[in-house]
């Protein structure tokens, strides 16, 4: 959430904003409720002060008829502000729920444009590979070489989920340890986390988890969810607290499951592992200084970049533009991967990306820390996938794939996987 006491000032900037984000928000419906709310409470305070007045006079000496008259108009006031109350109570959930809605201002540099290829390249490693043979995708090379059994996993679980298989299952344990070391070496605090979240956390974060829309699983009869990314969980970890400046920045490294609806996900390019309903990401979480989260973000691309660079990846890095930024974004780096059997001749496709929210998911997780100068402030918070492991599975599938149908394993994986390999035996 947005500082809400900017919402006036700021409101043509906030305005313009929610237009390059391609959004739809009311703001003159948002600034009429807001001033609702605070007639209300200056209101509410009035009773209140007059109610007290009220109990201070009935401590003196009254005669009956004096008595009487205080007591009703006591009662009077009682239930005027019980009215009042219940009349904030509903403007403040309208108020909140509308506010909400307001998206994150975003970075004067983020590219301005409706969807993914508005983004703006920003840089490229290594070049794609000219195979002198027939590419296949990942589902013929999982199927031909027993890898990934999409048919009985679409029987058992429905479809776009998977069973993982054999020398795959190596692998993808072998990426986790690969990245996890890599995320040691920058003094990240490794965690495997919850694989549920509350609403009201998940909400923090800025994801919708419920409604036509949604692409969180809600669990029925309770007020938790399946978590769609560690950044949720670890994003909670500190709601509420007010963090010391010494501690400043946390790091936190989350190892979970993920689950998503994907809602309205179609096409060539969600064939197979690409988008599915249920895969394994470790994600990277830091709690910073406002002064410091730009740098930091910087810090963040380059670890995913160091994790793709030694899996011989080539890659392009994108600069996200306003309208596929998301709520919470302030600015969005993404990692698109070379994918040689997408498309007819090859595609990149997403396999990371690394958000500076600055203090608008804090906001709405009450996560501050004390400045030198003793003023409670919101810490910036920011997320990056370390690495998404079924879309790392086909960057490693289909662009280490050999022509006897062989998938050579990269040189950093083969200490994790114990083999250089995979082949049908």
């Amino acid at each position: 959430m947005i500082d809400l006491k900017e919402l006036k000032a700021r409101k043509a900037e906030i305005a313009q904003n929610i237009i390059n984000r391609s959004m739809h928000v009311d703001i003159e419906q948002v600034i009429i409720l807001q001033d609702q709310r605070a007639a209300l409470i200056a209101a509410n305070d009035q009773l209140r002060n007059r109610r007290n007045e009220n109990a201070k006079k009935m401590k003196s000496r009254l005669s009956s008829e004096e008595r009487a008259k205080l007591i009703a108009e006591g009662k009077e006031l009682k239930d005027a502000i019980a009215e009042k109350e219940a009349e904030l109570s509903d403007i403040e959930k309208k108020y909140f729920s509308a506010a909400a809605a307001i998206p994150n201002y975003a970075h004067p540099d983020a590219p301005v444009g409706k969807e993914d290829k508005d983004n703006l390249e920003i840089k490229r490693y290594g070049t794609p590979a000219s195979f002198g043979f027939p590419v296949k995708d990942h589902v013929e090379l999982g199927t031909e070489l027993d890898l990934i059994d999409f048919e009985t996993a679409a029987r058992v679980s429905g479809a776009k989920f998977y069973y993982l298989k054999n020398k795959a299952v190596l692998l993808d344990l072998a990426l986790q340890r690969y990245a996890l070391d890599i995320l040691l070496k920058y003094d990240f605090t490794l965690t495997i986390t919850p694989d549920i979240a509350k609403e009201s956390i998940v909400e923090g974060i800025g994801f919708n988890p419920r409604g036509p829309e949604s692409n969180i699983y809600t669990i029925e009869h309770t007020d938790t969810c399946l978590v769609g990314t560690a950044e949720i969980t670890l994003g909670g970890y500190h709601a509420g607290e007010i963090i010391a400046r010494e501690r400043l920045p946390i790091k936190l490294a989350g190892l979970s499951h993920c689950f998503r609806r994907e809602a309205g996900a179609a096409g060539q390019y969600s064939k197979g592992l690409y988008r599915v309903h249920q895969f394994t990401k470790l994600e990277m979480f830091i709690y910073a200084l406002p002064e410091d989260s730009e740098q930091i973000h910087d810090q963040l691309l380059a670890i995913e970049e160091e994790i793709f660079q030694g899996l011989e990846i080539p890659y392009r890095v994108v600069d996200t533009c306003t309208g596929d930024l998301g709520s919470p974004a302030y600015r969005k780096f993404d990692i698109e991967a070379w994918m040689p059997g997408r498309g007819d001749s090859g595609e990149w496709g997403e396999v990371t990306s690394t958000s500076n929210c600055t203090d608008y998911q804090a906001r709405r997780l009450g996560v501050r820390y004390r400045s030198d100068e003793g003023k409670i402030q919101y810490v910036h918070m920011l997320n990056g996938t370390a690495v998404a492991l079924s879309r790392a599975l086909i960057a490693v599938m289909e662009n280490h794939q050999q022509k006897d149908g062989t998938i050579r394993i990269p040189e950093k994986l083969i200490p994790y996987t114990g083999f250089s390999v995979i082949d049908r035996t």
